[in-house]
């Protein structure tokens, strides 16, 4: 796919976020002079060519009262840890799950964020989670944030100066 000027100056409109409005694409299309279609089929036809590998909401859950934020490492059995981790991610507990290889000295393998307006709700829906899935005899670690950092999306474009 050949980029337009146009297709330029509309990845820089979304790279930072889009705007926080009832109607973020008819923003961003009338700045380009474009209709809110025209906007969403180009950046369709970004993401089925590759340009843009992907659009999601980066959640800023300080802001919205999540303090306690635990990486929860679990150490399920290989053959089963697919299917668990299915399980817990449609239990509304867990924001972000995935599975690890094993590294030498780290046996965890299944990896789930959690978030807690507090260290104790957090912790809460671990327990959840453990009984859950019978999860009691399986050694696991929460590993809560001590440090925020900044998150936003990916950058494709620098200014222009």
């Amino acid at each position: 796919m050949e980029l337009t000027e146009r297709d330029f100056q509309l990845i820089a409109a979304i790279q930072d976020g889009l705007p926080l409005v009832p109607e973020p694409f008819e923003d961003i299309g009338h700045a380009l002079g474009m209709s809110a279609d025209e906007v969403i089929e180009r950046l369709q036809a970004f993401l089925d060519d590759g340009i843009i590998k992907r659009m999601g909401v980066v959640v800023r859950h300080h802001e919205l009262g999540y303090r306690a934020n635990a990486m929860t490492v679990w150490d399920v059995p290989d053959d089963q840890v697919d299917a668990i981790a299915r399980r817990m991610s449609a239990t509304g507990l867990v924001s972000l799950c995935y599975r690890r290889p094993r590294r030498p000295g780290w046996s965890y393998n299944l990896f789930c964020m959690i978030h807690g307006k507090s260290r104790e709700e957090a912790l809460e829906k671990i327990a959840t989670l453990r009984a859950l899935e019978g999860l009691a005899d399986v050694r696991y670690e929460a590993l809560f944030s001590t440090r925020r950092f900044k998150q936003r999306g990916a950058r494709y474009m620098v200014a222009r100066s």
